[in-house]
């Protein structure tokens, strides 16, 4: 192994929830982690600076978008894309994969690989499991995604079991054409909302020994109840010593129930989309900023939070922002969704250290007062 590299479990608590520390080229993680998602080479409304002041530890960039724009050879030119963003910490890039999901109307998939027509000027990229390796080895990420497949759910088992079959044949390329010895290679578990399939990609990938292993394919359909059953079954058959990536995934409940099923790694663009909307997370619930109910309220976000945005602004502020169409209300408001799920994937990792999780997982829910398996279904207040 690369000496630049190092995954240690620091404790294990409840059974299954873990804190970790992943050693990379650009610095420590300590998991459990909420990863901010820079598609385009940047977290939208955020400088890298604030991102770094507000305890991020490591962000996202995109395979497909950056190699349709600005392009890859640029970003290898600038010295890779945390040198070309001004990121000085940890990155991980997703392989292109999910695009392949997002943007079907625009691919034609093949077993070589995959013809997207661009969205941005409709000219042609291909990119199989070695053109993802290629374009990922010039943008230099820590950690990089093999390329994969997967249908929108619900699906038939035939079909998902084409693509997790195509999925493990990709994962053998990019396994085989990956040759960066300072950027570690994670593969991806598919196989649906069907558990044997889950099961069998999982031994699969496992026996190909990839230096850790992601989750991906869910929140594309189905139940929050059927995707906590999903990890349920998938998690016992991963190496226990080697890190796990839940991908897509990333309200407040499903990165407590993740990490309550042996999860280390989350990331979503939902924290920032929401943002932008003018929808914040809080421990108690979701806030709609745009609701008469906060013209005149002059307290926080949320009183427990110590992001920039709560310690300075008001509700009633923000709301001012929003309804006046003011660029600074989505930026107020993204600092704080991102920096919320930062702290508290914090405080997570802090209980399990002491021990206490099942507390932690506890108070959580009184404050939220809502099931676990209803975890989706916020009051908007």
């Amino acid at each position: 192994m690369n000496d630049h590299f190092n995954f240690t479990i620091d404790k294990v608590d409840d059974n299954c929830a873990r804190a970790c520390t992943l050693e990379t080229p650009h610095g420590e993680i300590k998991t459990p982690v909420f990863m901010p998602v820079g598609t385009q080479g940047t977290v939208k409304g955020l400088t890298p600076k604030v991102l770094s002041e507000m305890d991020a530890q490591i962000i996202l960039g995109n395979t497909y978008h950056l190699a349709l724009r600005p392009g890859a050879d640029l970003i290898e030119e600038a010295g890779g894309l945390s040198e070309f963003m001004s990121w000085k910490k940890p990155m991980l890039t997703d392989s292109g994969g999910f695009q392949v999901f997002s943007l079907s109307k625009n691919a034609k998939v093949t077993e070589e690989g995959v013809n997207f027509k661009s969205h941005i000027d409709g000219s042609n990229l291909f990119m199989g499991p070695e053109e993802s390796m290629a374009i990922q080895n010039k943008l230099g990420a820590d950690i990089i995604m093999a390329f994969d497949e997967f249908p929108a759910l619900p699906a038939t088992k035939d079909v998902i079991k084409s693509t997790v079959e195509r999925t493990h044949r990709w994962a053998q390329r990019c396994q085989k054409f990956h040759k960066n010895s300072n950027q570690k290679l994670f593969a991806i578990v598919q196989g649906g909302d069907d558990p044997e399939l889950r099961k069998f990609s999982s031994r699969e990938l496992t026996a190909m020994d990839f230096f850790g292993y992601a989750i991906g394919g869910l929140a594309v359909g189905e139940s929050l109840e059927k995707r906590l059953e999903v990890l349920e079954v998938t998690q016992p058959e991963l190496p226990f010593e080697k890190p796990r990536y839940l991908m897509g995934v990333g309200t407040p409940v499903e990165l407590v129930e993740g990490v309550a099923r042996g999860v280390d790694m989350f990331d979503c663009v939902l924290p920032s989309r929401n943002a932008r909307n003018g929808t914040a997370f809080c421990s108690e619930g979701k806030l709609n900023l745009k609701n008469a109910a906060h013209f005149s309220s002059f307290y926080p976000l949320d009183k427990e939070c110590s992001c920039y945005t709560c310690e300075n602004f008001s509700r009633a502020y923000l709301r001012h922002l929003f309804k006046s169409s003011e660029m600074l209300g989505p930026i107020l408001t993204t600092i704080h969704n991102i920096s919320f799920l930062i702290q508290l994937m914090s405080r997570i990792r802090q209980s399990i250290i002491d021990g206490r999780f099942s507390e932690f997982r506890k108070e959580f829910y009184r404050k939220l007062e809502v099931n676990p398996l209803e975890g989706t279904r916020y009051e908007i207040r």
